[in-house]
């Protein structure tokens, strides 16, 4: 058991969008690089994090840290979600379904790079917002999975409300 705990927990991560971004100051444009990251263990643990950087190697090291730091765990069940969840974040929404055993992933773009690394193989996904800011649609699926709350009994055993 012992051993367990000192086994880090390794995340794969995938760059999700990579922005130049200009702050124009007295004495021209100033350029800077937006990463977005998600992390994930694809066992329930899944996390997006953003950060700027001067060049685009330290925005992605900055982000995979915020990223590490916003983590949520995902419950899973029969390798897909518990019930269905919906979610808005600024202009962007998100539906996500179960489906049954075998169905695979379908869902596109950003929800399909945070489900593959969540650990969810089995689920129906639709962007309903008319934005295709990877941000916000990143933001708004986790904010669909963290709809669900893991109640936790006495004898350790979890329980999906």
């Amino acid at each position: 058991m012992p051993e367990e705990k000192l086994k880090k927990e390794e995340f794969e991560s995938k760059l999700l969008d990579l922005a130049r971004v200009t702050r124009v100051t007295a004495g021209g444009r100033r350029f800077r690089f937006r990463a977005v990251i998600v992390i994930g263990n694809k066992e329930g643990k899944v996390g997006v994090g953003v950060a700027k950087g001067l060049d685009v190697a330290q925005a992605v090291e900055k982000a995979t840290r915020v990223a590490k730091k916003n983590l949520i765990t995902i419950p899973i069940i029969n390798e897909t979600i518990p019930h269905e969840t919906e979610a808005k974040f600024g202009p962007a929404k998100v539906l996500l379904r179960p489906q049954r055993k075998g169905r695979g992933l379908v869902a596109g773009g950003t929800v399909r790079v945070i489900c593959n690394l969540g650990g969810i193989k089995n689920i129906s996904s639709k962007i309903l917002g008319r934005t295709g800011n990877k941000l916000n649609n990143a933001r708004a699926t986790i904010k669909a999975l963290k709809k669900f709350k893991i109640q936790r009994t006495e004898n350790k055993e979890q329980k999906i409300i």
